[in-house]
């Protein structure tokens, strides 16, 4: 099989492309009843180890990737709400290939009218926000939403996407050629292995109101505020020209930005200029180079005391911040940012910020670290208590379970985006409310909103922002193993957030009939936050609670953070090296849980006692007998003694004989001595062994148990015995491998533990969807009122914390026409 042969094999569950593999099915076709391999190897799905990626899932020794280095300059034009730039781009090819154009990424194209995006969006599911409107034929079968409206309306009347003025490389023009949101650079002379090109971008954009098209970035307006004609918060994201990834096993990643699929880039180096409103503060990636052009000497004063304060110093004050709102200025600044061995850059601006700081001290290259946050008075007391906390929270957390944070700074901005990130600043939404009297106040699910969307944007630094996973087509490699961490770290800070990786909080999904594989690409999948949050990071808190194990796990996790550190590892560069540094086989885990639709739910259907026969009369027969009284003594005989009737024999004592003092279960020397003979025939060792269990006496149980949902995995047993003891079990998932529907498991207990119930999975850790099949003997299900009630406790506790905070899956929602 060729090398592409092998590829399109992979891509094809990975991106549902209608590939034939004739030959890896006809591997494992089953011709002979039903039975199938849930533990096959998974080497017919992933790729085939080479020189870039080894089969330990490591980088190979002639693993490359590209640099792409940056120049921009900036103006943000705060009244038309634009931003017109140059930038120069440093092209660096490390691949073994020649290059004749270069991909490029027009992001703010995805708001254009004739956009993919806007063409392909369809009208289903909108309808639970807005007023109704009617076909021709008077039917009303759907309600338009508001948001809707506002975003057909905000397109309609303003110019989106990128003008490109000029695409240029030493003083002459390249022929561009623009597809959607991308753009062909074809180069003046080819770009052969290990050289460079250097080329200009004149570029300029409006930018669009964030609240009005569900974007990632944008502007709010504050139209209530003292300042004539009001302020803005400007958050900066996907705002220049930037290059799209070229890869080892997958060339161009070129696959266009509909608004779902996240961004696929190349790591390099930025020098970044912006000129903005002289009163402006302005967070960034990178670190700040000319402080003392845009800053006061106070401000860096308390800038420089922020690096040792053991609590969150203010740059910016409120009373500042408050002051700044009111005036306005016609003069303009220019902050000068520069950041090494980043794969994007982001910034924010306005005069609302308010600005607090506070240093961290870590282990690693990077010793010092700065945690800021910047607000509005929106963010007031909330954001002032728990923002840069929980910033300083997450890195410690996060570098325990990968590496030591790399960045100078670490920062959380207040804006319209609900929680988006980008390298060394993310932007996060939940703020207090006005009061009546003028305060201002927040509800607990606003507290927690906070701490839990900065600790998941946060955590991106790490997921994909370092470990620089392919987010366009594969979200749960970054989302995934974020929202698993977040949830690590966010119980770590308060384990009373529901932080939507419990195993229960994704039973829903996985029974329903919209869940598609994890593997899906991010653009086709039905419902992305349980697909690629919580699932995944469901699997991952399975995978080291109850599979692994902490120590194994926590190692292989961490190698893998490590390998992959400032690289662009794959699925199967994740699930082999979690394999390789556990030491555990987890094929059939990672096959079940990512490549599957099967969900979890193990049925104990019965319990058989056994008892061993002993061959001997004298306690077997004695056994019989007593069995035999055990039974429910006949109704006829019951009310006959009632009655006052006495039987035959007892009536006339001449008629008894032998039989009646004697019965069947009366041994006879005919029995003691067949019982003899036949331990003379036992070699004595089986002798030694028959009779010490005839002996002892143990309780011998059956226990048949169903894999109703097609995944498998570990049986969990509790036993609770007549004395009021309990004891657990944790059998192997690989008890499935003959018979993955079905398998009967002897479980053997002392005499004096009679068992009396069993229940599997009593912590609810295997994301069993129907707990009512884990009794054994089934117990009295709950009223529906209760049912009801428990079911919307638990929807609350599970509603994934994530889609709550995210914008991305409000964006998601809004532009696939999902407003419910």
């Amino acid at each position: 099989m060729s090398t592409r042969q092998k590829r399109l094999l992979w891509l094809a569950p990975v991106l549902g492309l209608l590939v034939q593999a004739p030959v890896a099915t006809a591997a494992i076709k089953q011709t002979k009843g039903d039975f199938e391999d849930k533990f096959r190897q998974l080497d017919e799905v992933l790729p085939t180890p080479n020189v870039y990626r080894n089969a330990a899932g490591e980088a190979g020794h002639q693993y490359w990737q590209q640099q792409v280095d940056y120049v921009i300059k900036a103006e943000l034009d705060e009244e038309k709400r634009r931003i017109e730039a140059t930038e120069t781009i440093t092209y660096h090819n490390n691949s073994p290939d020649t290059l004749k154009y270069l991909w490029i990424q027009l992001d703010q194209n995805k708001f254009r009218d004739d956009s993919l995006s806007a063409l392909t969006t369809t009208f289903g599911g909108i309808g639970n926000r807005g007023p109704a409107t009617q076909s021709a034929s008077g039917d009303s079968p759907a309600k338009l939403s508001m948001g809707a409206l506002r975003r057909d309306q905000f397109v309609a009347d303003h110019e989106l996407g990128y003008q490109i003025d000029a695409v240029k490389a030493g003083g002459k023009d390249l022929h561009k050629v623009i597809v959607g949101t991308l753009m062909r650079v074809d180069l003046a002379t080819p770009l052969k292995p290990g050289k460079s090109v250097k080329f200009d971008i004149d570029f300029a954009y409006n930018i669009v109101e964030e609240d009005a098209v569900s974007a990632r970035s944008g502007y709010e307006h504050f139209p209530d505020d003292e300042r004539e004609g009001g302020n803005d918060i400007f958050l900066l994201a996907q705002w220049f020209p930037r290059l799209a990834a070229y890869t080892d096993y997958e060339a161009w990643t070129n696959k266009e930005f509909i608004g779902r699929g996240e961004f696929t880039l190349e790591f390099g180096n930025y020098d970044v200029s912006m000129t903005v409103p002289a009163d402006h503060i302005v967070s960034s990636t990178g670190v700040l180079q000319n402080p003392k052009d845009v800053l006061t000497s106070t401000q860096r004063k308390r800038l420089e005391e922020a690096k040792t304060a053991d609590r969150p110093v203010f740059i910016v004050t409120a009373d500042e911040a408050l002051e700044n709102e009111k005036a306005g200025t016609s003069k303009t600044k220019t902050w000068h940012f520069k950041a090494d061995n980043v794969r994007d850059f982001a910034w924010a601006s306005s005069r609302k910020f308010m600005w607090d700081a506070k240093g961290i001290e870590q282990d690693g290259p990077q010793k010092h670290v700065m945690a800021m946050s910047f607000y509005p008075k929106e963010g007031g007391d909330l954001w002032k208590k728990y923002s840069t906390e929980s910033v300083v929270h997450t890195l410690d957390v996060y570098n325990r379970f990968t590496f030591s944070y790399p960045y100078p700074t670490a920062q959380s901005v207040n804006g319209p985006v609900g929680g988006m990130e980008y390298p060394m600043i993310s932007f996060n939404g939940p703020r207090t409310e006005l009061q009546d009297d003028g305060s201002r106040t927040y509800s607990l699910s606003e507290k927690r909103f906070l701490i839990g969307v900065v600790i998941h944007e946060v955590g991106h630094n790490y997921f994909p922002m370092i470990v620089n996973s392919d987010e366009r087509q594969w979200t749960w490699m970054d989302e995934g193993l974020n929202s698993f961490l977040d949830g690590v770290a966010g119980r770590e800070w308060d384990p009373n957030i529901p932080w939507g990786v419990e195993p229960r909080d994704v039973t829903g999904y996985m029974k329903g009939s919209s869940q598609v594989p994890i593997m899906t690409q991010s653009d086709s999948v039905l419902h992305l936050g349980p697909n690629a949050y919580t699932k995944p990071a469901v699997a991952l808190n399975i995978l080291r609670e109850t599979i692994l194990g902490r120590e194994l796990f926590d190692f292989a996790f961490k190698e893998y953070a490590q390998r992959w550190m400032f690289k662009r590892p794959t699925p199967s560069d994740f699930f082999r090296t979690m394999e390789e540094a556990s030491g555990v086989d987890l094929d059939w885990f990672f096959r079940g849980w990512f490549y599957t639709t099967d969900h979890v739910d193990i049925s104990i259907d019965r319990v058989y006692k056994l008892r061993l026969d002993t061959k001997d009369p004298d306690i077997d027969l004695a056994r019989q007998r007593e069995a035999e009284m055990d039974k429910p003594l006949s109704l006829t005989d019951e009310r006959n003694r009632e009655e006052g009737r006495k039987l035959w024999v007892e009536r006339f004592d001449d008629i008894k004989d032998f039989y009646d003092d004697n019965d069947q279960y009366t041994p006879t020397n005919k029995d003691r001595n067949k019982y003899r003979d036949f331990l003379k025939k036992l070699e004595p060792w089986e002798r030694e062994t028959f009779e010490r269990a005839v002996r002892e006496d143990k309780n011998y149980y059956v226990m048949d148990f169903s894999n109703l949902g097609g995944l498998v995995m570990p049986i969990l047993l509790e036993m609770e015995f007549a004395d009021g003891t309990t004891q657990t079990m944790r059998i192997p998932a690989e008890i499935w491998r003959r018979t993955p529907k079905a398998v009967s498991k002897l479980i053997v207990t002392d005499k004096d533990k009679e068992l009396v119930s069993v229940t599997v999975d009593p912590r609810w850790e295997t994301a069993d969807v129907d707990v009512e099949n884990n009794y054994y003997p089934r117990r009295i299900i709950p009223s529906r009122i209760e049912a009801y009630k428990s079911k919307k406790s638990e929807a609350r506790t599970s509603m994934d914390l994530m889609q709550d905070m995210k914008t991305e899956l409000k964006t998601d929602d809004d532009e696939e026409g999902d407003d419910n």
